[in-house]
């Protein structure tokens, strides 16, 4: 299936080798503590529970919600210490997905994949994305929760263009020209609350039992 897309729509300000931007820890939350609950309760009534679960782009903090029990969760990211750090993660692969975006992972491995605040730093989604199908197993969730906030410089050109509304679309497409998933659906999971908060957001599939 042709996509859309041209190479500059990926383009960063920095282009940078990612494992050089991500050298050193960051062991800061991107988002306040109303979101980051928010993405807590998502989990504990999303994912499966006794799952094999990976936590893709993981850093210092998974938002793992205590009450669900899990089989594994292992974390793929740039920066080993902060995913020592990760009290939820019980293994981690340090990886570029950027530079190589075929996943160090068998075929129908994980019950569910999650990623989270970091769609926006995906420089072949799509590519990513046909990956995380192969890995899950069939019928396991893909979860791609975003907020507005990002690190400008590693965000991609064509996520930066766009506002919260263009980005369920943008990450609709990612789904869509991957191929094989299926039950496509969005959620507003921004807290309610009288004061601001950072909003949450999920575009979420499963994959098919076909091989896609």
């Amino acid at each position: 299936m042709e996509q859309p897309f041209r190479p500059e729509h990926f383009q960063r300000v920095d282009e940078s080798p990612d494992p050089e931007f991500y050298s050193f820890p960051r062991k800061v939350v991107h988002i306040d503590d109303a979101a980051i609950e928010a993405i807590r309760q998502f989990f504990a009534e999303t994912l499966p529970p006794n799952g094999v679960i990976l936590d893709l782009l993981s850093s210092w903090r998974s938002h793992w919600p205590p009450e669900l029990p899990k089989q594994r969760l292992v974390g793929l990211g740039l920066n080993a210490e902060e995913m020592a750090d990760n009290p939820h993660l019980d293994e981690y692969v340090v990886h570029d997905a950027n530079a190589n975006p075929q996943l160090p992972f068998d075929d129908n491995l994980f019950d569910a994949v999650v990623l989270t605040v970091s769609i926006q730093y995906l420089t072949q989604p799509i590519e990513v994305f046909r990956h995380v199908n192969r890995i899950l197993k069939p019928g396991g969730l893909f979860a791609v929760i975003f907020s507005n906030r990002m690190f400008p410089t590693k965000a991609v050109a064509v996520w930066r263009a766009m506002g919260d509304d263009q980005h369920f679309k943008l990450v609709n497409s990612y789904f869509h020209y991957a191929g094989n998933f299926v039950g496509l659906e969005a959620q507003d999971r921004t807290p309610q609350a009288d004061e601001y908060t950072d909003p949450v957001y999920v575009v979420m599939a499963r994959k098919g039992h076909a091989e896609g």
